[in-house]
């Protein structure tokens, strides 16, 4: 993805008061203190600003008066601005922060009232309309105050977050200058692709802009003219491309308006502090209105975000209860499993995610189907769930994950190379016979000549799943030559980015999908969409079955409003075929579990997007008393 922020901080200058510890017993917590004031020096693009903070306790350290969890963001969160966000730890930063139209059931996946309360669409779902709440403000987090205030108007009042707000949002996404790698997920407002993919400097540009399918038809009502039917644009308003953005302060500060201290927020939760590369803090936003509703029942005041990439440290955190909740390492998953304790904390179950491997089409020897064929019927997918991942993960056959409508997950119809005998497939013994006559047409007998770099993000377990491919690839192939290479996430999504050199990209690379809304639609369509969507593979138009994948998409949405349910199946079906059984843009690997370890004292959602910290409760007492 493009980074659209340049902010970092280079040096602390001043400390006016300390901490201080009292001689305790380890992890005890200490009387409450002053808290610790730090002015930092930021260099923004050149230019020098200096911002006081309030320092983040270390992970452990609690105050009485405030009721903490202290988490793992997992990475640097590559973003916290709503247009850019492409990833997972970024989408559950802002939607901590911010407040989208819908939301989505943590169980269903349907849209829920959020900022509008209530929806509705004209008979063939191209106009959908939503009404606001009037009582939902902008709010800034001051640095010097340690207070949350309300942002008010030139004339003094609060400023309410309204329709204006959200057309500006919607817009400001669409808008090329902008740079959204995640823009196309909006093309099916009349007028979105379009000015997208204009050019700012053309004399049309602002007819196309203000002709873009978004008004604000009051204060409080904002309306959505779509190019095609869409029956799920609920479930699409649920994402933080559509959320509201403060104009004013984006274009007051720039990229810097992402920053505590600068960025005006709608949601429960505001940003205290964000030490790049090391924590980031959420405190309760009191001006929220729908505490101690049915819709925001936690009792979380704070949240302490350490970015820890290694899942052996963070459990290690866990286990010396320094973290509420953390992911299992590989490695540990049969101790916790068979631990008398850490048993009754794990939770295990499928999420709506993923785990791939692309292939960059483009660059040789993955330009060649044969290979990526071969390359995919050389993983061992039911070997690798049992004997390495360990976490209940489903082999994979298909991107799209089965919880998704439209799904043809464990059809043997589909790749029945990639499932093993017990799900119907031919098993991995055939898989690999088929995989060793592609390479010998393909001119790499055995696998001699054949280099391949296989490239991931930082990860232990990313690492461990490498290494086992790694070793199958070679043990199928022996004479082919595989070399592995990581790089830190955000690095690593510019990377593998479409528009990104391709003599800097990897043959194959490692990512995960997870959906946005649980439909094949948003899988398929919107991941390898030549033109529109993400298609890090890159696919070329000029392939006719791509063109043809291409072609079938952009017009699902009308043939799903006029079909039978067992047609639009078919179409997803036929187009996942074509993916990862003829094309073979990816090898699909397994469908996600959570593999996580959860303190007694928390009760937490698991949706890999949507954090939903708002829902969370944490019994403060426990966990006091288990850190004496």
């Amino acid at each position: 993805m493009r980074t659209h922020y340049r902010t970092y901080l280079v040096m602390a200058v001043l400390v006016v008061a300390a901490l201080v510890l009292t001689a305790c017993p380890a992890q005890q917590p200490a009387a409450p203190a002053e808290p610790q004031v730090v002015e930092v020096t930021r260099i923004v693009e050149g230019t020098p600003e200096v911002v006081v903070v309030t320092a983040t306790p270390e992970p452990g350290m609690m105050e009485e008066e405030k009721v903490t969890v202290n988490y793992n963001w997992g990475t640097e969160p590559p973003t916290a601005d709503p247009a850019l966000a492409t990833d997972t730890t970024s989408s559950a930063l802002i939607g901590s922060i911010f407040m989208g139209l819908t939301d989505l059931d943590d169980e269903t996946q349907e849209a829920v009232p959020a900022l509008a309360t209530s929806w509705e669409s004209n008979e063939d779902k191209t106009v959908w309309t939503f009404k606001l709440r009037d009582d939902i403000p902008w709010v800034v987090y001051n640095p010097a105050t340690g207070e949350t205030e309300v942002v008010t108007d030139d004339e003094g009042n609060p400023r309410m977050v309204n329709a204006h707000d959200v057309v500006y949002g919607v817009k400001r996404t669409l808008d090329p200058n902008t740079a959204s790698d995640y823009a196309y997920i909006l093309y099916y407002i009349a007028g979105g692709e379009e000015l997208n993919n204009a050019d700012p400097a053309a004399e049309n540009f602002q007819e196309l802009y203000d002709a873009t399918g978004v008004e604000a038809l009051d204060d409080y009502t904002v309306q959505f003219t779509l190019k095609v039917p869409a029956s799920f644009f609920p479930q699409i308003a649920s994402m933080s491309q559509t959320f509201p953005m403060p104009q004013w302060v984006i274009e007051e500060k720039g990229d810097r308006w992402i920053e505590p201290g600068f960025i005006a927020t709608n949601g429960p939760y505001v940003m205290t502090e964000w030490i790049h590369g090391d924590h980031l803090t959420l405190e309760k936003n009191e001006n929220w209105p729908l505490w101690g509703t049915d819709y925001a029942p936690s009792n979380i005041e704070r949240l302490e975000g350490v970015m820890i990439e290694e899942v052996s440290t963070a459990f290690a955190l866990y286990e010396s209860n320094e973290l509420d909740t953390s992911g299992v390492p590989l490695e540990q998953i049969d101790r916790v499993k068979a631990d008398p304790v850490l048993s009754q904390e794990f939770v295990n179950a499928p999420i709506n995610c993923t785990y791939y491997y692309g292939f960059i089409m483009e660059k040789a020897p993955t330009n060649d189907v044969r290979v990526r064929k071969a390359l995919s019927a050389g993983i061992d997918r039911k070997t690798l769930v049992e004997q390495v991942t360990k976490g209940g993960q489903i082999p994979a056959n298909t991107f799209t994950n089965p919880l998704n409508f439209g799904s043809p997950a464990g059809d043997p119809e589909v790749a029945p190379w990639a499932l093993p005998e017990d799900m119907g497939g031919t098993g991995y013994a055939a898989a690999v016979e088929m995989g060793k006559g592609l390479l010998e047409e393909a001119g790499f007998p055995n696998g001699s000549g054949l280099d391949v770099l296989l490239m991931h993000n930082v990860s232990e377990g990313h690492a461990r799943i490498a290494q086992a491919v790694q070793a199958m690839w070679q043990s199928a192939y022996p004479e082919m030559n595989v070399t592995i290479e990581t790089q830190e996430w955000r690095v690593y999504l510019k990377t593998i980015d479409k528009d990104s050199p391709l003599e800097d990209q990897p043959n194959v690379f490692r990512l995960g999908w997870c959906a946005d809304y649980p439909h094949a639609n948003n899988w398929v369509h919107e991941v390898f969409n030549t033109n529109a969507g993400a298609n890090r593979v890159r696919m070329s138009e000029d392939d006719p079955q791509v063109g043809e994948l291409v072609k079938e998409f952009n017009e699902t949405t009308v043939k799903a409003q006029v079909a039978s349910e067992e047609d639009a199946k078919a179409l997803y079906k036929r187009a996942e075929q074509l993916l990862v059984d003829e094309i073979v843009a990816i090898a699909p690997i397994y469908y996600y579990t959570t593999v996580n370890v959860t303190k007694p004292w928390l009760q937490r959602t698991y949706d890999p997007i949507k954090l939903h910290l708002y829902k969370w409760q944490l019994d403060w007492e426990a966990k006091k008393a288990a850190m004496q």
